[in-house]
């Protein structure tokens, strides 16, 4: 009796390395060696089975994925980089709430597997990320979305507006009014800046901040509680 397909992919570390490793073409069975960095003995039983479920071709000492093993091929790649995303550093996305995020954006999550969990103490949570502040610095526009006032945001909208970056702010509408309320005489110099504009929002936000430079973003979601969480930074874009 044959294996399921699905063990046939998973239940074999060597045959889901090798489908991975010839979705680009054909190669011989040298490079697939030393690509999976195994023996030859080692190998051919498990490209047997990949033969004999017609996902792998032979041709001499080259090996190639048929029709069916390119199709399957193509989907298990973003499907565990999914995994491996969501499995890196995972406390953070089962302690926090991922509501905010769009679904749009979480279908993309993989794109964002190289991001790094900021932890500070209770001491230092609200310090500033030296690093995200100088990549804003540096950046042609930034963006904040923010439903508390850190205590750094002051001088950090200061430094932006004064290099000259254009900064665009979207705020609950209820964190709006008090900034208006607590802090009018700013907040009207603000709004007569060249490089600044303003948005509320009417919905609820569900998220605790969000800042978008011009090589990633930085993301703050809310604790399940409902309390501010840690930081989710990434930087995963190429400066052109």
């Amino acid at each position: 009796m044959k294996d399921a397909l699905l063990d046939v992919l998973f239940a074999s570390e060597k045959r889901k390395k090798v489908l991975l490793l010839l979705r680009d073409g054909p190669q011989e069975m040298g490079f697939i060696l030393s690509g999976l960095k195994t023996s030859r003995p080692a190998l051919l039983p498990q490209m047997k089975i990949l033969k004999e479920r017609n996902l792998l071709y032979q041709s001499g000492d080259t090996y190639g994925l048929t029709n069916v093993g390119k199709l399957i091929a193509d989907e298990m790649k973003p499907f565990l980089d999914a995994i491996e995303t969501l499995d890196k550093n995972s406390h953070y996305l089962t302690t926090h709430k991922t509501v905010g995020i769009p679904k749009p954006f979480l279908k993309r999550i993989t794109e964002i597997k190289d991001f790094i969990v900021f932890e500070p103490d209770h001491i230092s949570s609200y310090e500033l990320n030296t690093d995200h502040f100088q990549e804003a610095m540096r950046s042609r526009a930034v963006y904040f979305i923010s439903t508390f006032m850190h205590p750094e945001s002051p001088l950090i909208l200061e430094q932006l507006v004064k290099k000259g970056v254009c900064v665009l702010l979207i705020l609950t509408e209820e964190f709006a009014h008090r900034i208006f309320t607590e802090y009018r005489d700013v907040f009207r110099y603000y709004l007569a800046c060249n490089n600044v504009k303003v948005f509320t929002c009417k919905k609820e936000i569900n998220i605790s901040s969000l800042t978008v430079v011009d090589t990633g973003f930085q993301l703050r979601l809310l604790y399940k509680d409902g309390e501010v969480g840690m930081e989710l930074d990434v930087g995963t874009i190429e400066r052109k």
